[in-house]
């Protein structure tokens, strides 16, 4: 599984420019299964993703890229690989 955080490069004015498209984009991966969890950091500094093991590191950094907050260069993103070893038995079936 993975957690990607994501952090804002560009003014506030740029995000919120873009946002509505980063949404749509977002939804199709949560209606899709590989985003389980998604939303701002508070502060607002950036975002948090929790993806699926349904693809492995190569394939999720290509989804990246058709972010639209990638794509219009508003914000960077750290992703962090880890082996769920402990799953609640309510999430067994996402992850």
């Amino acid at each position: 599984m993975f957690v990607v955080t994501l952090t804002y490069t560009a003014p506030a004015e740029r995000v919120d420019a873009v946002r509505g498209e980063h949404r749509d984009w977002l939804d199709q991966h949560v209606a899709s299964g590989l985003l389980l969890v998604a939303g701002p950091q508070v502060p607002r500094t950036g975002g948090v993703f929790i993806v699926s093991s349904k693809l492995d590191r190569e394939a999720l950094t290509a989804v990246l890229e058709d972010d639209p907050f990638k794509i219009h260069g508003v914000a960077d993103y750290a992703i962090v690989e880890f082996e769920a070893t402990k799953i609640n038995p309510a999430l067994v079936d996402l992850v």
